[in-house]
């Protein structure tokens, strides 16, 4: 009884170390695109912030209320652009951004432009209505598909398919910490308080036809700068969840082998017990 009881024990020992080696494995190759995601990332951020800068300076200085991106109008429809994962085992990455989305749209009809083949999956099997899904892969997103998609959803916003775009991705923080952003991209609302700095600039043409201008290159660059800023957020994840499955792995390793010793050292002591009690006889 007991020796079955210790070949029980050392396959599942063998099954553990197994595991363990594959997300030992897993975790040397989050870590290894980690620092080149990292680069990526922060070379997007200046583009993203310039446009940005740009396009709040535009709608400050817009007095035409029929631009149509900047121009509010009743909600019933929305978009949301969803940046996911190519793949899971990265702890809570993918659960939260969809969360997110639930949580916002409620009850509200709404479509959804995935990015990653986790969005796909999800909001496929929701019966939601994607705006298209053969973009799948975050990592490596180029920047001229970026102003493809742009293009799509300006189509779309002007031809009042929806009322209301969001971004949804996930923002990296640290190592240990990543958080889900929701970020409104159109209707453009004008900036609150005071006046825009650039107030003064001297629009030519005017501000409106600007603005025109400026948002699909503002949208294109957001949408870079989210899948750059989420990818490192994903790798990051699932770094830390492989870690902590190869620790929790190691830990069940040991107190397998405890178990086998004691088992061991039991079947040991019976058996010395039995030849003891033979010679006596």
């Amino acid at each position: 009884m007991a020796g079955a009881s210790m070949k029980g024990i050392k396959l599942r020992i063998k099954s553990v170390e197994s595991t363990m080696q594959i997300t030992k494995a897993m975790q040397l190759v989050a870590t290894s695109k980690l620092r080149r995601a990292k680069e990526r990332m922060e070379l997007s951020k200046p583009y993203a912030a310039i446009s940005r800068e740009a396009m709040m300076a535009a709608v400050g200085n817009c007095d035409d209320q029929n631009v149509p991106f900047a121009a509010q109008r009743d909600v019933k429809s929305r978009c949301y652009v969803v940046i996911a994962g190519e793949r899971g085992l990265a702890g809570g990455y993918n659960a939260n951004i969809f969360k997110a989305v639930a949580a916002h749209a409620q009850d509200t009809p709404y479509c959804v432009l995935p990015l990653g083949r986790k969005a796909i999956d999800k909001f496929s099997h929701l019966g939601v209505r994607l705006l298209r899904d053969d973009f799948p892969r975050v990592e490596g997103l180029a920047v001229g598909t970026c102003y493809r998609l742009a293009r799509d959803l300006i189509d779309g916003y002007l031809k009042e398919e929806f009322d209301e775009l969001y971004l949804v991705y996930t923002s990296f923080q640290s190592m240990m910490s990543q958080e889900v952003q929701l970020e409104k991209l159109l209707p453009i609302e004008k900036p609150a308080g005071e006046p825009h700095r650039a107030v003064t600039t001297v629009y030519e043409p005017e501000a409106a036809e600007t603005l025109e201008k400026v948002v699909p290159d503002f949208l294109a660059g957001r949408l870079y700068s989210a899948a750059c800023d989420s990818f490192v957020s994903e790798v990051s994840a699932r770094r830390n969840a492989m870690d902590s499955a190869t620790k929790n792995a190691g830990e069940m390793i040991s107190d397998l082998r405890l178990k086998y010793n004691r088992a061991r050292q039991g079947a040991i002591t019976q058996e010395i017990t039995e030849i003891v009690a033979g010679a006596e006889n």
